[in-house]
């Protein structure tokens, strides 16, 4: 017995809920190393050292936001296909933890860019963060 109940008939509030997805289906601890669904690939998050060299007036093959107002450190938001940086293998949400022995993780946007673009060869610690690139992109809009 299925009688449906018509809305106006309803107490209120009435809120209706999205259908029930089922849960993905169970797969053994020992099982997920080799999985396609599992990546227990940790190693991309670590810091890791990229060396760009720039010739006067060359553009750097990246774009940066964030910055010390955002609390959350500068990001790689757009790395241009083909660039000495796509080739070094830098990508978006990759965090700048510094350049040239210069600490990145607390400063301002305005004097990252000033340090990028004067030096002309460029030795950078990032780390790929995208938790954080996402909450950077959320609270600024350069």
């Amino acid at each position: 017995m299925d009688q449906k109940i018509p809305y106006d008939d309803y107490q209120l509030p009435v809120v209706f809920l999205p259908s029930y997805e089922n849960p993905p289906a169970w797969i053994a601890p020992q099982d997920r190393i080799h999985h396609p669904d599992y990546n227990n690939e940790l190693t991309q998050f670590l810091p890791r050292t990229v060396v760009l060299k720039k010739p006067p007036g060359a553009q750097l093959g990246f774009n940066i936001r964030g910055g010390k107002a955002s609390q959350l450190g500068i990001f790689i938001s757009k790395v241009v296909p083909d660039s000495d940086a796509h080739r070094a293998g830098l990508q978006e949400g990759d965090q700048v933890l510094s350049v040239n022995d210069v600490d990145f993780q607390d400063i301002e946007h305005s004097r990252a860019v000033e340090i990028l673009k004067t030096a002309k060869e460029i030795l950078m610690r990032v780390r790929f963060f995208p938790y954080n690139y996402q909450r950077q992109k959320e609270r600024t809009v350069h």
